[in-house]
């Protein structure tokens, strides 16, 4: 193991869609889905549709089976088994639900890569129906995070501190991370990573326009990207640089890596290197 640790949001950034959305409109319940949005909390909706699909006689294999259609970058599973590969530990930290996710991450033969997935804890009722409840029970009390930016079932910051107490704890002292995400969620761990961190925001999505309001209120370098293939590059350029910085012998490097340019820093943000407009 490297000593670093790569965190990944899920929906938007290693795969090319909100989870939800795709099941939601792949099952046939999205007039359900836009009637009930504006009167629940998102993570109690989905619960909802899911026993309204369930009452249409949907099961869980029509769920799995539209999940194993959701787009993913073929750059990005290249990215993830190469940072395994490079010796870094992977994490998964999404406001998505663990059914949705193991299920994607199981078609396509990535789960194995992963140490941890953080999300929206899943199960299968007695009559077949599947539940999904919130990462923290907001009926019982709030998260405590005055941001503003999380929802109320989950604060991703508390989450990715407690990540990386357990990741510094399980040995080998001090970790590096590297944070990918795209949605609003991920601005709060953003602004919890250290200085010696780096934070690869979506560019063009939320957590991309949040950080662009004021860049200095975060300690770690930013490199957005915006396509799977700004992602690989940007992921496994970050992966060498802290390789060779912290003094780590690098095994056989795939070509790709040996020819990634290295990124120019311009006030504190650095020069997004063939990331389209």
């Amino acid at each position: 193991m490297t000593g670093v640790v790569v965190v990944f949001d899920f929906d938007k950034t290693i795969i090319d869609v909100d989870s939800d959305n795709w099941v939601v409109d792949g099952l046939g319940a999205t007039e359900l889905f836009d009637r009930l949005l504006p009167t629940m909390p998102w993570n109690t909706l989905i619960d909802t549709v899911m026993g309204e699909l369930h009452a249409r006689g949907k099961t869980l294999h029509d769920v799995a089976e539209v999940l194993r259609s959701a787009p993913i970058d073929p750059h990005v599973v290249s990215a993830i088994k190469a940072a395994y590969n490079l010796g870094c530990d992977l994490r998964v930290l999404s406001d998505a639900n663990r059914f949705f996710i193991e299920a994607i991450l199981d078609h396509h033969g990535l789960r194995g890569y992963f140490s941890e997935i953080n999300t929206n804890p899943s199960r299968v009722d007695a009559d077949g129906r599947l539940r999904i409840a919130p990462h923290h029970d907001f009926h019982a009390g709030p998260h405590g995070c005055g941001l503003g930016t999380c929802p109320p079932n989950m604060c991703k910051g508390q989450v990715l501190d407690r990540i990386r107490a357990s990741a510094e704890a399980d040995g080998g002292g001090r970790k590096r991370f590297i944070y990918l995400g795209d949605g609003r969620g991920d601005y709060c761990p953003s602004l919890r990573l250290a200085r010696e961190d780096f934070m690869m925001p979506r560019k063009g999505f939320p957590v991309w326009d949040l950080i662009c309001e004021n860049p200095a209120l975060l300690q770690a370098e930013v490199h957005p990207w915006s396509d799977g293939k700004d992602l690989e590059e940007t992921l496994l350029r970050l992966v060498g640089r802290v390789l060779v910085e912290e003094g780590n012998l690098l095994p056989p490097l795939d070509c790709k890596l040996e020819l990634l340019p290295v990124v120019a820093v311009q006030d504190g943000m650095p020069m997004p290197l063939g990331v389209k407009s």
